[in-house]
């Protein structure tokens, strides 16, 4: 069969994972995505541009963009897409180099809650930045270069009864050379970076480097089905959201991507969704535009925000975790996401919303509520709604392996999720 919009959009988004290893490379790659489509970099150091036209900001590991259209004022509203670039793995430590019974490993830090045992036995690479002593910033990855390797069942001989048992300081550190006939090695791991980013090692002042899966994304079942890759969520969701912005050049409204950083350690940062960044953007946007004080609140409660990250399909070998009324497939469709605790921001109005997305982008939809016995997962949705007041719904692909190295998709479902956001921008 010839390839298809979604097996297209399939392969792009594969191609924008590999290209985005850590939460800089891919606010990168999208501000290079977004430029490549016509939009101009805001400096937030210079005024905000009023004129017409389609404009991205970075901030650390946060891509924020947006389109005004001609006419833009106090009177119009904003149509929001918010979604996270980082996802769980483990942080380099500021003193990094470790040796153990002839084997140089490296000190980490648990970053998120990922599933730790998911990432053994994988040839694992570095990504993130390190900053030099003029202030420069410099990305940087590597290649397979290291692996936490499982101890063997023969020296574990109940493994297979009593589970994996991790110990996040003992047995997470990764091993990446051995010493040789000479004890030679190596080498320590932040020279390994600086000589690949092309710098000085001595003029490497600060970093900020994490662990990822080198494993390509893959297609895989009887009929292709299924899609296998790191970092679904929440990668899936700013991809959605690149191709919804950059697809969408006639929306009325102000429409904003707001990928931001940190969610999965509670989005409290500078560049996360509890920080100022996307009230900064926005209220600087507003007076661009002209609008006064009292307009951009007017501006506020004409928009809306649609918060995409990944949520749970259900799982058949454990299906008394799902609730029995509500169990997502994948290729369903993607999934609005409730939580009475507000957890989720959706309420019956967002809901309204995200039903005449789907149907006007002809996209089936299904729902996600959580078993009453298990504690809900969050977002950034309800903080977007708490912080600036706007009708937020929560949304995006089913998942299996949820905070896995390596997560599992239907393959229809990202195109989905993608066709609905831009049609969710004209709302």
């Amino acid at each position: 069969m010839p390839p298809t919009e979604s097996d297209a959009h399939l392969a792009d988004l594969a191609n924008f994972v590999r290209a985005s290893p850590s939460s800089f490379h891919a606010a990168a790659e999208g501000a290079r995505r977004l430029t490549a489509a016509g939009f101009v970099e805001q400096a937030e150091t210079e005024d905000f541009a009023a004129e017409p036209g389609g404009y991205w900001m970075v901030r650390d590991g946060a891509l924020v963009a947006w389109r005004i259209p001609t006419g833009a004022s106090g009177r119009s509203g904003f149509r929001i897409i918010g979604s996270h670039t980082d996802s769980p793995s483990f942080k380099l430590k500021p003193r990094p180099d470790l040796t153990s019974a002839g084997w140089q490993q490296l000190g980490v830090e648990v970053y998120g809650g990922p599933l730790l045992n998911s990432w053994l036995d994988r040839e694992l690479g570095l990504a993130g930045r390190i900053v030099t002593t003029d202030g420069a910033q410099h990305l940087v990855r590597t290649g397979p270069i290291m692996r936490i390797p499982q101890l063997a069942i023969h020296l574990d001989r109940q493994v297979n009864e009593v589970g994996v048992k991790l110990d996040k300081q003992l047995h997470t550190a990764p091993v990446w050379s051995v010493q040789g006939p000479e004890g030679t090695a190596s080498g320590d791991i932040l020279r390994h970076l600086a000589e690949i980013a092309g710098v000085d090692a001595a003029d490497v002042l600060g970093h900020d480097v994490l662990a990822f899966d080198t494993a390509a994304p893959a297609r895989f079942g009887a009929n292709e089905e299924f899609f296998a890759s790191a970092r679904l969520d929440n990668l899936s969701s700013v991809h959605a959201s690149l191709q919804a912005m950059i697809n969408n050049t006639d929306a009325e409204p102000i429409t904003v991507l707001a990928a931001f950083d940190h969610e999965e350690i509670g989005s409290g940062s500078r560049s996360g969704a509890n920080g100022p960044i996307l009230s900064d953007v926005l209220g600087r946007i507003a007076l661009a535009v002209g609008a006064t004080g009292d307009q951009q609140h007017q501006m506020y409660a004409r928009s809306y925000c649609l918060s995409a990250d990944a949520g749970h399909a259900v799982h058949p070998n454990y299906v008394g975790h799902h609730d029995p009324a509500n169990r997502p497939l994948l290729n369903g469709g993607p999934l609005l996401k409730i939580n009475a605790n507000q957890r989720y921001a959706t309420d019956a109005v967002g809901s309204a919303l995200w039903r005449r997305a789907c149907a006007a982008a002809g996209v089936p939809t299904q729902e996600f509520v959580s078993n009453n016995q298990l504690p809900c997962g969050s977002t950034i949705g309800p903080l977007t709604a708490t912080r600036l007041g706007i009708t937020t719904v929560d949304v995006g692909i089913p998942l299996l392996s949820m905070h896995s190295a390596r997560e599992m998709a239907g393959v229809a479902d990202p195109y989905s999720l993608a066709r609905a956001a831009e049609a969710f921008l004209n709302l």
